[in-house]
């Protein structure tokens, strides 16, 4: 042991070997005669004199220690990068549902513009009037569309729910039609009474100023009485 080192403390003595071996004094042992000696405590009080020998030793519960830190760190960083990506996942699926929510409503919206041409009709053939087979054509043509617009919206939970009354509603207004149809139909009616609504439909979206039919679509459109694809 050089004259150098045997009175000072072990603490510095470990930094004096750290700057020389590149080994952390929290990783250093510093034993004398079998005993390890503390960080604050003098060397020559513990005995050491010139030219003794003290031995030094790697602390692996202290290497060991560091390890679990790290991987501790380790863990708490992917714990944090999933918490995050969770709020990014919920953010997502809440937006999905406002928009699938957005949707219904608009549609809701223009099915009870549609509820009252419906309603015209009804009050027609209640009261015997002959009304063109062409509009209730239009009509259901319009409800369709609507049902078509439902299909296409994706949505869970609540969402899920209005997206399927809103469905049963618009096939409840098209079986409405269907039975005035053929009331209109009735051979008994006196056909010389027949006339044409002319309810006033500027509210609606395609703009028509009476009971026009809209433009032809295309053949995935076409009407069918088979609503269990939209369930």
């Amino acid at each position: 042991m050089s004259s150098c080192f045997y009175r000072v403390m072990a603490g510095e003595l470990k930094k004096e070997i750290a700057q020389k071996t590149g080994l952390e004094p929290d990783r250093q042992k510093v034993l004398f005669r079998g005993k390890e000696k503390e960080d604050k405590e003098h060397l020559n009080v513990a005995g050491v004199k010139d030219k003794s020998k003290v031995l030094l030793l790697e602390n692996p519960a202290r290497k060991e220690k560091k390890v679990e830190e790290m991987s501790s760190s380790k863990e708490k960083a992917e714990e944090s990068t999933s918490s995050e990506e969770n709020e990014v996942e919920e953010m997502r699926e809440s937006e999905e549902m406002s928009k699938a929510f957005a949707a219904v409503a608009g549609v809701r919206k223009e099915v009870d513009k549609l509820s009252e041409r419906v309603a015209a009709l009804e009050v027609a053939v209640n009261s015997g009037t002959k009304v063109a087979n062409e509009e209730f054509d239009v009509s259901a043509e319009l409800l369709m569309r609507e049902l078509l617009k439902l299909d296409g919206i994706e949505a869970e939970g609540e969402a899920k729910l209005q997206r399927k009354a809103e469905v049963r509603r618009v096939q409840n207004f098209h079986e409405t039609l269907d039975n005035l149809k053929a009331r209109n139909s009735n051979p008994f009616s006196n056909s010389s009474n027949a006339v044409s609504v002319t309810t006033n439909w500027e509210t609606f979206d395609s703009g028509m100023g009476s009971l026009t039919a809209p433009p032809p679509m295309s053949s995935s459109t076409k009407m069918t009485q088979d609503w269990e694809q939209f369930e």
